[in-house]
């Protein structure tokens, strides 16, 4: 079977979150069950970069306001169409936005272009490639379905993955008749959203299938409270609607040959992790005691409830844990973040900023990881700790309720809890769980049980990759009807 993926990112070419890891893994989960997937991503400079033998399968005299081209090549494992517009995608800065973090204000522009370039792949455009199924991820591709559905591809079975329902691509209603679509397009069924052009809206609207990157979350954005506006769409398109949990690549984020670790170990030597909690120490100025390690590796965001860690931090240190926080986002928890390693030194220790080896040490070096998300998808932070034997503490929500099993007396009498879930996602449920984590923590025989039951769990691609295949073959079904 072949699927075309067409995504803004890929994992190990351009990442700014879970997208890229999801869409850079699963062509390779599923390479072994009998379905070839191709990428079309878009040609920002690292990806250009990545190939050299530049030999171009399509050409586009004019693309949304410029020349550009389609290329196959293979980067890194993976079979990929790049999409090579420099007027587009040709700049400094993210994927998204400039080095000061605003947004192109072309955006709707270059996404557009990249989703019009999938319908068109889609449609036969290039020469000896016809996919047998689409599969779209979030709004900057979404817009694919749209241009399948209004073109050459409205007979193949499409499907949309939500990453965050929270990013939708709204733009004014002067951007339609750029677009290239037919008048109808401009309708309640078709891309029109509040008055202008919703890109994600319309990838739900046309999509033959939706799906979401955990069971949970499929069913929160049913709601008000969770739909972002678009619930009763959602609603009304329930039928079609299928949660499927994110897996992790367990090659790269393996505590037993993981090269940023100090110590690698196993859930049998879980004492070989020592000297990784030693490095987190260090590197965050931390007071070498018994006391727990608790870590947060995020965006320090509203969504990933980092306000509410920082109303929290003073109790957690009172309460007798420790606090290594990396991440970086609104500056205002930037400086709450930093005010308070200043208030506790030898405490809370803060690194602004991302840094991909150092998260790795932190989980294999940490106590314990918390993610007081408001909404989560997803999460792959909880899964990464889970493999790790660093124990999540999360919101009761999304994936985050999916993947973790709570410690409560039950589940820890039977020897199966591997976290701790609070609810509602506020200052004394999250408190609270702290308290429990540290008494837990102070057991040494309860927390060495939970940390093997969690790197028991299978958080890898092969369930999910299963997943997926069972929904394709479905998709494929009805095509052939």
């Amino acid at each position: 079977m072949q699927v075309l993926s067409v995504t803004p990112e890929i994992f190990p070419l351009i990442k700014t979150g879970g997208l890229a890891d999801v869409t850079g893994a699963l062509p390779v989960a599923l390479a072994g069950k009998g379905v070839t997937m191709r990428t079309l991503v878009p040609g920002y400079p690292q990806v250009m970069d990545a190939f050299k033998k530049k030999k171009p399968v399509h050409h586009y005299p004019l693309l949304q306001g410029g020349k550009a081209s389609v290329h196959a090549v293979q980067i890194a494992g993976l079979d990929l169409f790049v999409l090579d517009a420099p007027h587009l995608f040709h700049r400094p800065g993210g994927p998204y936005g400039n080095a000061t973090g605003a947004d192109w204000p072309d955006n709707w522009r270059r996404f557009a272009a990249l989703s019009q370039v999938g319908g068109d792949i889609a449609g036969g455009a290039v020469s000896g490639y016809q996919p047998d199924i689409v599969h779209a991820h979030d709004w900057q591709s979404a817009m694919t379905l749209a241009y399948m559905r209004y073109g050459k591809a409205v007979g193949t079975p499409s499907m949309i993955t939500v990453h965050n329902l929270a990013f939708q691509g709204q733009f004014g209603a002067g951007i339609f008749g750029e677009l290239g679509l037919p008048a109808a397009a401009m309708a309640l069924d078709g891309v029109e959203y509040y008055g202008g052009v919703g890109f994600l809206k319309a990838g739900l609207q046309a999509a033959w299938a939706i799906t979401t990157v955990s069971p949970t979350y499929a069913q929160e954005i049913r709601s008000p409270e969770f739909g972002m506006g678009l619930d009763g769409l959602i609603n009304m398109r329930s039928v079609d609607l299928y949660g499927i949990v994110n897996g992790i690549d367990t090659e790269i984020w393996n505590p037993e040959t993981d090269k940023h670790l100090v110590s690698n170990y196993t859930a049998k030597t879980l004492k070989a992790r020592h000297p990784n909690r030693t490095a987190v120490e260090d590197r965050f100025n931390l007071d070498r005691d018994d006391s727990p390690i608790v870590c947060v590796i995020s965006r320090l965001t509203w969504q990933k409830g980092m306000d509410i860690l920082a109303a929290v931090v003073d109790g957690i240190v009172a309460r007798g844990a420790r606090l290594a926080i990396l991440g970086s986002g609104d500056a205002g928890l930037e400086g709450a973040m930093l005010a308070a390693a200043a208030r506790h030194r030898g405490r809370i220790g803060v690194v602004v900023g991302y840094d991909e080896a150092l998260s790795h040490t932190m989980q294999g070096g940490c106590d314990a990881i918390v993610i007081p998300s408001r909404f989560e998808p997803c999460g792959l932070t909880q899964l990464y700790g889970l493999r790790y034997g660093c124990v999540p503490v999360v919101a009761r929500t999304g994936g985050l309720a999916d993947t973790i099993i709570d410690a409560n007396e039950a589940a820890v009498s039977a020897g199966v809890a591997t976290g701790f879930q609070f609810a509602p996602a506020d200052a004394g449920a999250l408190l609270h769980a702290i308290r429990r984590l540290v008494a837990a923590h102070a057991n040494p025989t309860v927390w060495t049980s939970m940390q093997r039951q969690g790197m028991k769990a299978d958080v890898s691609w092969d369930k999910s990759a299963e997943k997926y295949l069972e929904l394709y073959r479905l998709l494929h079904s009805k095509r052939a009807v």
